[in-house]
């Protein structure tokens, strides 16, 4: 049962993203790539498309985030594209809700078919943490949320819980919270590169950098990285 799960979830998810890259790839002009003036055009359109439909555009990428993370995929070009459609603050709650979703619905998934295999490969590797995470399975995991898991790759994140038997509850809200810092400043990002293009008469690299739409989310996120590495060595560390 749990093999034919998992290769049913793999051939899923395969069919998804080649859906997913047919219906990006199969819209754009390949001979216009290097054109900046059909990047405003797409950005134009889309921006239309989607303000036009904003609901039921929310509840397609809702469905959608819930669906990529269950099939492992990661989360970062989901916080770009979020941030790109909907804007920092729409884009923010809206991924921050369905990849939290997501990443509950894995986890779930994961306990109930995979929790032998899950624990095979992952028990040894993280087995300094288990005994922290079970002290306060909240605190650490919002912390652990919070850090970017510690570079662990994020489906990887979401199945972890599974070595310490994480309550449901806690799991949710523990990623729900840890997941805003990130979350914003990736869809600060999107947005920002949204803005870029739409002002812009043409691409240069460094303006794009320059512009404050972009160059201070950058600056949040190196504070960001700053803060997790500090919180990382004060509760994550070996000697812990």
């Amino acid at each position: 049962m749990s093999k034919n799960l998992k290769i049913f979830l793999g051939v899923s998810y395969l069919l998804i993203l080649f859906a997913f890259l047919y219906f990006i790839f199969g819209s754009i002009q390949v001979n216009r790539l290097d054109d900046f003036s059909y990047y405003k055009e797409l950005q134009t359109n889309l921006d239309n498309y989607i303000s036009a439909n904003i609901l039921i555009n929310l509840v397609y990428f809702f469905i959608f985030g819930i669906v990529w993370v269950v099939l492992l995929g990661f989360g970062s070009p989901i916080l770009i594209i979020s941030g790109i459609l909907f804007g920092q603050w729409l884009g923010t709650a809206i991924s921050v809700l369905s990849l939290s979703i997501g990443a509950l619905a894995l986890y779930l998934i994961g306990n109930f078919f995979f929790k032998d295999l899950v624990k095979l490969i992952l028990e040894k590797k993280f087995i300094k943490y288990i005994s922290l995470f079970k002290k306060n399975e909240f605190f650490y995991f919002f912390i652990y949320r919070f850090v970017g898991g510690l570079g662990v790759p994020f489906f990887l994140q979401n199945l972890l819980p599974i070595l310490f038997g994480m309550k449901k509850r806690n799991y949710f809200l523990s990623s729900f919270f840890g997941f805003i810092p990130s979350f914003f400043i990736m869809n600060t990002i999107g947005a920002g590169l949204n803005t870029y293009i739409k002002q812009a008469s043409n691409f240069s690299m460094i303006n794009l950098i320059l512009s404050k739409e972009i160059y201070l989310p950058i600056l949040m996120f190196i504070i960001l990285m700053i803060v997790s590495l500090k919180v990382k060595k004060k509760f994550f560390n070996y000697g812990n």
